[in-house]
C-alpha cells in the first residue's frame, strides 16, 4: 500500500479553509472528491497543518495510503482533471510508510502581501491588503527583528485559538518591497491561529507610527492581544513552503514533475 505525498497549490477565496468542517466547503474535501474518482475508494489526505478561510497555498503538502497503485503522473495530471480551476496539484512523490507531513516538517514559511498604494488595482486585491497611507519600512524592518527567536506569542493569535501552548520559534521574518508591493516573509516551526496575520497587522501599525518599533518587544514579553496590531485580512496570506529533511523521499525517481523542471 504506497504513501503519496501531494503538494497542493490554491486560492483559498472560495473556501472554509484547508480543513473539513461542517459549517461549509474545504479545499481538503475538493482534493480528497478527486481523489475518489480516480482511485474509486475514499482517502484521508493528512497535511503538514491548516490554513484559515480566505489563504492561499503555493505549496501545501498532504499524504495519504491508497490501495491503488498507480504511476505518480495519475496523481497529478489524474487528479487536477476533477479539479476545479482555483485548486491544482503540482508534484506527487511516494513516501516512506508512516510519514506524517505534519511531524515531519522542519520549518514553514508563509508571506503576507501588503499593496501599499492610494490607488486600489484590480488584479492584486484578492491576494493582498491595500494600505492607502506610506509605510515606515525601516521602522517595520527593525520592529521584526524582535519575532526572530522562541518567544511567547499569546498576543498574535486568535481569541478563539485553542492551542495548549503559545511559545512558537520564529527563524526569520524578512520585508521586502516591490514597487508598491510589500512582502513580509515569516519562516518558522508552527504558527498560532492567526498569528502570522496578527503579526503583520502589528507591522504595518508600527509602518504607519502608530506604535513604535519597540512595541513588538512588549508585546512578546506582555502578551496582551489587545495591546496589539489589527488582524490583518485573510487575503494576504499565503503558505509558500514547507521545509522537510531531504530524506523523506523512499527511493530516487519518483517525484513528478522533476524539481527544477
Amino acid at each position: 500500500m504506497p504513501t503519496i505525498l501531494l503538494t497542493i497549490a490554491y486560492d483559498g477565496g472560495n473556501y472554509c479553509g484547508w480543513q473539513v468542517q461542517p459549517n461549509g466547503l474545504a479545499v481538503q474535501q475538493v482534493v480528497e472528491d478527486a481523489l475518489e474518482r480516480l482511485l474509486g475508494e475514499r482517502v484521508r489526505l493528512c497535511s503538514s497543518g491548516r490554513t484559515d478561510a480566505g489563504v492561499h497555498a503555493r505549496a501545501m503538502p498532504a499524504a495519504f495510503f491508497t490501495t491503488r497503485d498507480l504511476p505518480l503522473r495519475a496523481f497529478v495530471e489524474g487528479v487536477n482533471r476533477y479539479l476545479p480551476d482555483d485548486i491544482a496539484v503540482q508534484s506527487a512523490r511516494q513516501v516512506a510508510d508512516g510519514f506524517k507531513p505534519i511531524s515531519a516538517a522542519l520549518a514553514k514559511q508563509y508571506r503576507y502581501t501588503v499593496l501599499n498604494s492610494p490607488i486600489r488595482s484590480p488584479l492584486d486585491r484578492l491576494y493582498s491588503w491595500q494600505v492607502r497611507e506610506a509605510l515606515d519600512l525601516p521602522a517595520m524592518t527593525a520592529a521584526a527583528r524582535y519575532f526572530v527567536g522562541r518567544h511567547d506569542f499569546a498576543a498574535f493569535r486568535a481569541s478563539n485559538c485553542v492551542a495548549k501552548t503559545t511559545e512558537r520559534r520564529i527563524d526569520s521574518v524578512e520585508i521586502s518591497r516591490d514597487g508598491s508591493s510589500i512582502s513580509i516573509d515569516v519562516v518558522g516551526e508552527g504558527f498560532l491561529k492567526y498569528m502570522v496575520r496578527v503579526m503583520a497587522g502589528t507591522l504595518v501599525d508600527i509602518g504607519r507610527g502608530r506604535f513604535a518599533p519597540e512595541h513588538v518587544k512588549q508585546l512578546l514579553r506582555e502578551g496582551d492581544r489587545h495591546k496589539g496590531g489589527v488582524t490583518a485580512p485573510a487575503c494576504g496570506l499565503c503558505l509558500i513552503k514547507v521545509f522537510y529533511p531531504e530524506n523523506i523521499v523512499e527511493r530516487e525517481g519518483l517525484i513528478f514533475p522533476p524539481e527544477g523542471a
